[in-house]
């Protein structure tokens, strides 16, 4: 596994601390891998949407605008 040193501001360093004090991380490392987990899934989904409306957009078979498209798209991936 890769180590880095970050740095961070002391609100960010207070809440990181917070989480594993109240168990719902064993450490900052947990949390940190864990929130990046999240960014990359979200940045996956983004890109899914995005691909959803240049798909849409350059097909000419729809009307709807692309915050319809967008609407539609998350409602998809929501459940």
């Amino acid at each position: 596994m890769a180590r880095q040193s970050i740095s961070l501001t002391e609100p960010n360093d207070k809440w990181l601390k917070a989480q594993v004090e109240n168990n719902e991380y064993s450490s900052k490392s947990e949390l940190v891998n864990d929130l990046i987990r999240q960014a990359r899934k979200q940045q996956k989904q983004i890109d899914w949407i995005a691909a959803k409306l240049d798909s849409a957009e350059n097909s000419g078979f729809t009307s709807d605008s692309k915050d319809q498209i967008l609407s539609q798209s998350k409602r998809q991936l929501n459940g």
